[in-house]
């Protein structure tokens, strides 16, 4: 059993940046972002293979966000730049031990609790 735990949630205002990690207790292979805004399901951000060869994106993080690991350290980050109000959300760190990546959220096995984004002025 893998466990999750994010952090470098916050307010900020349109236009800033935040940086959000996720430490994972044990090996994982693919890790990956998701978000939920109020009222809205779930939905992908980013994801990175364990190599870190491979990234995807959602298209709105597109150039905008940048996911990286740290495998010595099991831990996954996302900077966020260029931030808007729609990026308001709960993000998810999510976690993937059989090889498994992609958008879609069944994919992942284990998921953190999750951490607070607000993007406003």
């Amino acid at each position: 059993q893998v466990q999750l735990v994010e952090s470098g949630g916050g307010l900020v205002q349109p236009g800033g940046s935040l940086r959000l990690s996720c430490a994972a207790s044990g090996r994982t292979f693919s890790m990956a972002w998701f978000r939920q805004a109020p009222g809205k399901e779930r939905e992908f951000v980013a994801t990175i293979t364990r190599s870190a060869l491979n990234t995807y994106y959602s298209g709105s993080a597109k150039g905008r966000f940048a996911i990286s690991r740290d495998n010595a350290k099991n831990t996954v980050y996302l900077q966020m730049n260029s931030l808007k109000p729609e990026d308001t959300a709960v993000y998810y760190c999510a976690a993937d031990s059989s090889g498994n990546t992609g958008s879609l959220a069944r994919l992942y096995e284990y998921w953190g609790q999750g951490t607070q984004v607000t993007v406003s002025s």
